[in-house]
This record gives C-alpha cells, sequence and structure tokens, in this order.
C-alpha cells in the first residue's frame, strides 16, 4: 500500500510532514517543529483551551452544519491541539493565534483590539486560546449577522480557562469586538491553496514508532484515512484490529497521559457518509463521524429541552473536535449522549463490510466498557425517532461544576401521556449502574397510571432495586440514590398535567 507525506496549509503555505509518529500532537508540532509558541500547554487532556486553534477546510467538503463558523468559502473550527493527531489535518488548514493579524491585513483583528481595550488578560497564558475561540464565535456571528448575548458568549467560552480569573473583562472584550468595525478574516489565500491539495489522494501515511522497537528496529505504524464508506468498511474488515478515530477527545488522553502504544490507525474523519445528519423515515439520523457540537444541535432542534445538557457536554473545542458517535461506542457509564438517546428510544446501526445491523442502543451495552460490536464491525449511525406531541422529557446533569465536567449523575427521563395518564416510559441514568441502563422498575410503576404524586413516589421507591451504585470520586452510593430520587420528583413537577412548574433547562426564547 503507497504512502504519502501529510500536507496541510499553515502560515499561508503547504506543508509537508513525513516521518512524525502517527500520534504526534499538532500542539507537539507546532512548538517543537514549527516554532510557533503563541499556543500554549496547560493540561494536555483538552480541558483549559490554552491550546485551541482553529482547524479550517472547505465549506463543501465539511458537514455542511451551521456550528462552524464559514468566512470565505471554509468551515472553521475551534479544537484542542494538545490531543488532536497532526495526521488528521491532512488537506485542511490550521490558524493559530500568529494568523489572527496576518489574515486581517496585519493590523489587530477586532477580537485581539477588544482585548487590548477591555484590559482581557492578565497573566496572558490562556490569551491566545481565549483569542482563537473568540475568532471563531466572532466570524459566526457576523456571518450570521447577529449580535449574542453576553449569556451566549459565556457559553461560546466555557471550554476555555482562565487561570486568573479574569471572565468579566473577557466577557466584556466578547461585547467589545462587535462594536468595533467589522472585519473578517481574509481566507482567499488558504480557500485556493486547499483546492489544490483535494487533488490528492486519500492519507495512507506510515512513521517509525521508537517507542516499540523489534530486531533492532522500530517498529512502523501506519494512518489510514479513507475517503468513502465502502473503503473504510473494506478496511475495517481487513484490519479488525487497527485503532479506531473518530475526534481523538478520549483516545488522545490515553496518549497524552497513559502513554500508550496505538498501533495502526484508521480515521473516520474523511468520510463524508459518516459526518452526515438527516431526517429520514420517522427518524433523526446521525452519522457516526458528525461532530457532538453538531449532533447535539440537531437533537436540540427537536427536543428544545435538550438546550442545557447540549451546552454543558464539555466545550465547545471538543464538542467541535469528538463525536457522538464515539461517544456512545465508547461506553462510559457516565457519558451524557446515552442516557438522552437511550430514552429517546434511540437504535444503533452497525457495519461490518456490506452488511448492516440494527438494534436498539440499550441493547448495545453489555458490561463496563464492553459492547455488541464484532471484529471489523464499527457504528454507522445512530436512529432517533422525531419527537411526538404527547412526549415529555427533560434531561438533568448532576456534576461538580457547572461547565466542563463529567457527570456524576446523568439523567434522561421520557414519558408518554395520554391525557393525564402515562401510556409509556423511558427512565435512563448513567452513573449508577457500570453502564447506562433504564431503570425498568421505575417505568413499570408509573405506566397505565394517572401522573401524580403518588405515581412518582412509587418510580422513587422503585428505583432503589433498579440500581446498586457504587461511590467513586465524583459521588457517592447515597448521594446518587438520593440524587436520581430528586431528579425524577423533579421531573414530575415540571410535567405533571396540573399547574407544572417551569422547565429550567429549556432555555428563554430570546436565548434561543
Amino acid at each position: 500500500m503507497s504512502t504519502r507525506p501529510i500536507r496541510f496549509v499553515h502560515r499561508g503555505r503547504i506543508v509537508e510532514v513525513e516521518g512524525a509518529p502517527v500520534t504526534r500532537s499538532v500542539l507537539d508540532w507546532l512548538r517543537e517543529d514549527a516554532r510557533c509558541t503563541g499556543t500554549k500547554e496547560g493540561c494536555a487532556e483538552g480541558d483549559c483551551g490554552a491550546c485551541t486553534v482553529i482547524v479550517a477546510e472547505l465549506a463543501d467538503a465539511a458537514s455542511g452544519s451551521a456550528q462552524a463558523a464559514v468566512v470565505g468559502g471554509l468551515s472553521l473550527r475551534p479544537v484542542n491541539a494538545c490531543i488532536r493527531f497532526l495526521p488528521t489535518l491532512d488537506g485542511k488548514a490550521l490558524l493559530t493565534v500568529e494568523d489572527v493579524t496576518a489574515l486581517g491585513g496585519g493590523a489587530l483583528h477586532p477580537v485581539q483590539q477588544a482585548l487590548v481595550e477591555c484590559h482581557g488578560s492578565q497573566c496572558g497564558f490562556c490569551t491566545p486560546g481565549f483569542v482563537m475561540t473568540m475568532t471563531a464565535s466572532y466570524e459566526q456571528h457576523r456571518e450570521a449577522g447577529d449580535l449574542p448575548s453576553r449569556a451566549r458568549l459565556a457559553d461560546e467560552l466555557a471550554g476555555n480557562l482562565c487561570r486568573c480569573t479574569g471572565y468579566r473583562p473577557i466577557l466584556d472584550a466578547g461585547q467589545r469586538m462587535f462594536e468595533l468595525p467589522d472585519k473578517r478574516l481574509d481566507t482567499r489565500p488558504i480557500v485556493e491553496l486547499l483546492r489544490t491539495l483535494h487533488a490528492d489522494p486519500a492519507l495512507e501515511y506510515a512513521a517509525p514508532n521508537p517507542a516499540v522497537v523489534a530486531d533492532g528496529a522500530a517498529r512502523t505504524d501506519r494512518f489510514h484515512a479513507p475517503r468513502t464508506l465502502a473503503d473504510f468498511a473494506a478496511l475495517r474488515a481487513a484490519r479488525p484490529d487497527a485503532r479506531l478515530l473518530a475526534g481523538c477527545t478520549d483516545i488522545g488522553l490515553w496518549v497524552t497521559k497513559q502513554f500508550r502504544d496505538l498501533g495502526d490507525i484508521v480515521w473516520l474523519g474523511e468520510v463524508a457518509e459518516l459526518r452526515r445528519i438527516v431526517v429520514a423515515g420517522g427518524c433523526l439520523e446521525i452519522g457516526a463521524g458528525a461532530p457532538l457540537e453538531d449532533a447535539w444541535a440537531a437533537l436540540a432542534a427537536h427536543w428544545p429541552q435538550l438546550n442545557e445538557a447540549w451546552l454543558r457536554f464539555a466545550g465547545p473545542p471538543v464538542r467541535h473536535a469528538g463525536t457522538m458517535g464515539g461517544n456512545v461506542a465508547n461506553g462510559s457509564p457516565i457519558g451524557d449522549s446515552a442516557p438522552v438517546l437511550i430514552a429517546l428510544g434511540a437504535s444503533i446501526l452497525l457495519r461490518r463490510g456490506a452488511a448492516t445491523r440494527e438494534m436498539a442502543l440499550e441493547d448495545f451495552y453489555l458490561d463496563y466498557m464492553k459492547n455488541q460490536l464484532q471484529p471489523g464491525e464499527f457504528v454507522q449511525a445512530l436512529r432517533v425517532p422525531l419527537p411526538q406531541p404527547q412526549q415529555r422529557l427533560r434531561a438533568y446533569k448532576i456534576s461538580k461544576r457547572y461547565d466542563c465536567d463529567i457527570s456524576g449523575l446523568f439523567a434522561a427521563l421520557c414519558l408518554d401521556l395520554e391525557g393525564d395518564h402515562v401510556r409509556a416510559a423511558r427512565f435512563a441514568f448513567g452513573g449508577m449502574a457500570a453502564i447506562v441502563k433504564r431503570a425498568k422498575g421505575a417505568e413499570a410503576a408509573v405506566i397505565g397510571r394517572r401522573w401524580d404524586e403518588a405515581a412518582m413516589r412509587a418510580a422513587q421507591a422503585a428505583l432503589d432495586h433498579d440500581y446498586t451504585p457504587l461511590t467513586d470520586l465524583r459521588a457517592g452510593a447515597d448521594y446518587r440514590r438520593q440524587a436520581a430520587r430528586g431528579l425524577l420528583e423533579r421531573f414530575w413537577l415540571e410535567t405533571r398535567p396540573e399547574a407544572p412548574v417551569a422547565a429550567a433547562s429549556v432555555w428563554a426564547a430570546a436565548e434561543a
């Protein structure tokens, strides 16, 4: 199989990289090889945002989601450079804090000028990351012709941590940048270079792995990036032991924190069919390679009750890189996607070669980090039945931090009401067992009954038999039991037929 160098656009030219390990991070390449040290290393796990960069690709080659900023034919996504592998940049452009002034014609960009005027930088370590996130935000809102509220800006900056606690002046700068004269990035030279790169064949990249030496020579690892679903399926079947890579938001930490050897890698990111989100056959179908930001936005468009769950799933740089298919396939018992999808009755489409099979998502999980995937099989898509008028849905997240934190407990609760009686119920909890699973006893306690306080209390009592939660760093078993019961009561208060309480998780129309 022939290989070629990694080719991408950086600092106004096409860069070719050969010999770098397939798991070399974009951050390490920037700082150590390109000597572009504006991008900082903080946590090396995608949590602090100091290393935020923008990955740009031709808009007609991207997923087409409105969730990415689009300027001059480019789709712009802020991502964490510390957990992004260098080969995933192939055919794309890498923009860093060094590019913002250059692409703005040599003068300060409105983002930079606003940060100066509002004193938005203290020690300065986090500032480059904030600049890149704010630049993507600026371009997105300028393109849409809207003016974001201060709360919206805070949500968009949720993936950037300021260690000096200077959030007030940073948010001041976020508002001020839209008051300054409009100044968009000049992306025309990048577009021309990217169109040149798109004549390249699909990436097959090989590099020595210095961590694994046999017979005196370093083993060669390969990075495969097929471009069609058929090619991807055939490659997966032929190489069932290769590591599948989607957004790298979890696997990246295996390298930066656990120093694990990944071997050969097969990347989903170039397969357009896996990045699509469509409505078909009464279902919302989310491709396994669709970014989390796009997937959650699509869910929230049909179920506005999920807006808060969307915004509290990590921060924008993680959501723009990670995928919902990867989050589901990972199988973490505290992942936020699975409870919502299971409560909505979603199914998962699996593929091996040309053969596909579909099953209820709740049946996909067998035990802790174990699932139904067979050798050579992969997740192709998730299918979610569209909402019905009688459906009542809420999603609640309990965590130690409001933003960018892993759940101690996640509840997705859904009822089908016929008048004031419960026709069907689906209660899914994360953090209560080794896998995300339904509270079958609690569901049975309310089905066929009037949705009143007595039914809710019966469901609360049944929860004690549905789960035996664990105690860990995020929450104790007793706390999880009490919190789960409390969330059921909150759900009843918000959905009871008589005098329901306003749902806190649904945004006001002005913020939607």
